[in-house]
């Protein structure tokens, strides 16, 4: 008998908002499908919505310009004061893990329970942070003198229980990547500090830590028609690419090539 489908679950979360998950998650979802996988994007944050303007801008240009692009199937659920749409989350999760290759799933940017139902599921998690102290604390809360570890952040707590949980399904061991996102360009102490802290924090926490995304105005640019940086040589979008948007191009493959080595 044929083993039925199972799709690999990325879920994009940060105990915070302002990271650039819904960026990062539609970007990783495009690579997806420029590599021939069936992938559905799934917003729990749809009150504020991100992520469902990033597709639906996408549909609106395709169809504005004749052109052809791969768009995710596309879900959006808000967080209600009764719950009563999270069995229709889980079951629309646990119905999609059937019919597609990949699911990316973005979250809101605080706790609530359409954040806890997205952690019931991942194979991959993706944390973006940025080059701040503030992000950083959700980890690690750090000692701006000294450098030392104060305590364990909020976040980190919550993903060591998370693990827990997967493990007592008997679910492989999770996947969690920290993925740098809007680093600065510039060199500093302050970025040097975080970069260092969380490759030593990878092992003790049981992440890997890439630097990942520098913040590029092409992305803030991108977003208005749905476009990612794997789009703009696309026939029909008649852009040659910068030197810049090379560089993004490279950046994304190589942070999507790390989260999937799963080393």
């Amino acid at each position: 008998m044929e083993t039925p489908k199972k799709a690999h679950i990325i879920v994009v979360s940060n105990e915070k908002g302002g990271t650039g998950k819904s960026t990062l998650s539609m970007h990783l979802a495009i690579k997806l499908m420029y590599e021939k996988y069936n992938v559905a994007v799934i917003d729990l944050d749809a009150r504020q919505g991100s992520l469902s303007k990033y597709v639906n801008s996408r549909r609106d240009f395709c169809k504005k310009n004749n052109i052809s692009l791969p768009i995710p199937l596309h879900y959006e659920f808000e967080p209600l004061d009764d719950k009563s749409n999270a069995r229709e989350v889980k079951s629309t999760i646990e119905d999609l893990s059937s019919r597609v290759d990949a699911i990316v799933i973005d979250t809101p940017g605080a706790k609530n329970y359409l954040f806890d139902i997205a952690h019931l599921y991942p194979h991959t998690l993706i944390t973006p942070i940025s080059d701040s102290l503030v992000d950083l604390s959700v980890i690690a809360e750090i000692n701006p003198d000294n450098g030392e570890i104060i305590r364990t952040g909020k976040y980190a707590e919550y993903i060591w229980e998370v693990k827990k949980q997967l493990a007592a399904k008997g679910l492989p061991y999770l996947n969690w990547v920290i993925c740098g996102n809007r680093i600065s360009n510039l060199r500093s102490r302050n970025k040097d500090l975080i970069f260092e802290k969380l490759e030593n924090l990878s092992k003790l926490y049981g992440f890997r830590f890439t630097k990942g995304l520098k913040d590029r105005v092409i992305y803030k640019e991108l977003f208005l028609n749905g476009l990612t940086v794997l789009d703009l040589n696309q026939p029909g979008l008649n852009s040659r690419m910068s030197m810049s948007q090379l560089a993004a191009k490279m950046e994304l493959n190589d942070v999507a090539e790390f989260i999937f080595s799963q080393e």
